[in-house]
């Protein structure tokens, strides 16, 4: 990095252990990327006279050449693990690493690979078992365990439901992952 790291203390006391762990996460950062130029940290601590309970909010702010800044504001009103400060830093750096890693990978010209999701409908259940088969466009069968169905939707399943899925080569052949109950109406076969 070409410039020391600046830290600011607001609503709290400035700490070795806090500068210390910031230390670390930068250390990280810069494994990341040796494109780093700068990082500015903003440690807010809880603004009112109860302690406990309160949260610390982390701002970072990440130079790097030829690329917009990286800027992480972290408050989580629902994360009661952010009433310690190493959390909260640690999760900031969290959310900054995945930001540098994606600019390294827009920079060297990576594309994300995205699978592509087939549709299908429930054909069939095997009687007494948490599984059954989708019925594809092409007529193809696919398997699928309850464990492959997305946000619990399992039970919702029938004979005709309409899914999507990623297909996958199992032990005994094709085996649907990630299948997910649609709302969609498509019709499968005549369409």
């Amino acid at each position: 990095m070409q410039t020391p790291v600046e830290i600011a203390f607001q609503h709290c006391e400035p700490s070795e252990e806090i500068r210390s762990e910031i230390a670390r996460q930068v250390k990280r950062l810069e494994k990341f990327s040796h494109r780093v130029t700068s990082c500015h940290v903003v440690i807010a601590g809880p603004q009112t006279r109860h302690r406990e309970g309160d949260l610390f909010k982390i701002d970072v702010r990440i130079a790097m050449p030829e690329r917009k800044d990286v800027i992480v504001s972290r408050t989580h009103g629902d994360a009661p693990q952010h009433a310690h400060a190493l959390v909260a830093i640690r999760d900031a750096f969290d959310a900054a690493v995945r930001q540098i890693e994606g600019a390294v990978r827009d920079a060297s010209g990576q594309v994300e690979e995205r699978v592509a999701e087939s549709h299908g409908r429930v054909k069939k259940f095997l009687a007494g078992e948490d599984c059954g088969f989708i019925e594809t466009a092409e007529g193809r069968e696919i398997y699928f365990h309850r464990n492959a169905v997305l946000g619990g939707a399992f039970d919702r399943l029938s004979v005709g439901s309409e899914v999507r899925f990623v297909e996958e080569k199992g032990v005994k052949g094709a085996q649907a992952s990630s299948v997910r109950l649609t709302g969609i109406v498509d019709r499968i076969r005549n369409p």
